[in-house]
This record gives structure tokens, C-alpha cells and sequence, in this order.
């Protein structure tokens, strides 16, 4: 089944709450930012690909990164394909001068978020949070991340990722 790929600014019901308002206060989201409706029992990576025909390599997960240091702990959003895993423990610790970095817990990911797990995406997080984009995920010409929630996926240029995030571009797999 091919997916219907719509410009997201015209289907703001099919993301989380916080991507919705994001896109609707970008300056220009057009049609560089597409949504498409999948089913939410597919919407974790290997399914969803498989499902609907995307390569891995066109497949970028978002993953929480709570970075510790002195007792504070800091929220980061790391982009990488999905045939990659992210330096977590070395390049991201250190770049965000961090003690110790690991995965988010889920449900703190969800709550601070307010997105589904398995739906994160970079795009309606917190202002003060980094993202993180591997260089890699930059060179797609079109990538499907989250949507904030498991219904749906959006599908942009990884310049165009970084665009709508501000995101920093930094070598972060292993």
C-alpha cells in the first residue's frame, strides 16, 4: 500500500498537538513538509518501512537523550537513519558536556514531549532542547520521521529537517 503523502500544514490533525503548532508558526512549512496516515500498529521502524515500501536508509529515529551533569539533567533530540545507532555514550555525552547521557525513560520522553512513543520527532519540541542531526540523515533528498503520534509520518529533505528544528549537524553514529 503506497502511502498518500499531503502537504502537512493542510492535515494538522494527523500530528501531536505540539508538532501541529509548530508547523503552524513556521514562517513558510509548505509543501516541504509532508504527512501521510499509516496504521499505528506499523508505525515502529521495521514494520513501517516494510508495510509501506521505504528503504531503512529513508527512515530517521528520533530518540530523547536526558544528559546528566551536577544534579541537572538536560533533554536533547538526536536524529539518525534508521540503519544507524547513535553515539550516545561518546559523541552526544560530550557534546552536550554532559557527565552522563542515556536514553530517556519512556515515559518521561512522552510526558515532557506531550508526543506517543514511537511517534517522537524533533519538530514541536521544547525551544531550549537541542537537536541533533547526523550528517548522514542531511544527504536524503526525502526522510520519513514521527509525527508526534503512531497514525501518521513526515517526510522531508534532511536540509529541510534541520531548517524547521535549527538543528545542529554533527557526526553521531558509531
Amino acid at each position: 500500500m503506497p502511502l498518500e503523502w499531503t502537504p502537512a500544514v493542510d492535515r494538522l490533525d494527523l500530528v501531536a498537538d505540539p508538532v501541529a503548532k509548530a508547523i503552524s508558526e513556521a514562517k513558510s512549512p509548505g509543501p516541504a513538509l509532508s504527512v501521510a496516515e499509516i496504521d499505528p500498529e506499523l508505525a515502529d521502524t521495521a514494520a513501517f518501512c516494510e508495510r509501506y515500501g521505504v528503504a531503512l536508509e529513508d527512515s530517521a529515529n528520533c530518540v530523547i537523550v536526558a544528559a546528566k551533569r551536577g544534579g541537572e539533567t538536560r533533554y536533547a533530540a538526536v536524529m539518525v537513519l534508521a540503519t544507524q545507532r547513535a553515539d550516545v555514550n561518546g559523541v552526544v555525552r560530550r557534546h552536550l558536556d554532559a557527565r552522563k547521557a542515556s536514553f530517556a525513560p519512556q515515559a518521561d520522553a512522552v510526558a515532557i514531549t506531550g508526543m506517543e512513543y514511537g511517534g517522537i520527532t524533533p519538530i514541536g519540541l521544547p525551544a531550549d532542547w537541542p537537536v541533533l542531526v547526523d550528517e548522514n540523515v542531511t544527504r536524503r533528498s526525502f526522510v520519513v520521521i514521527g509525527s508526534g503520534v503512531r497514525r501518521s509520518k513526515l517526510g522531508l529533505s534532511g536540509e529541510a529537517l534541520v531548517e524547521a528544528t535549527a538543528a545542529e549537524v554533527i557526526a553521531l553514529t558509531l
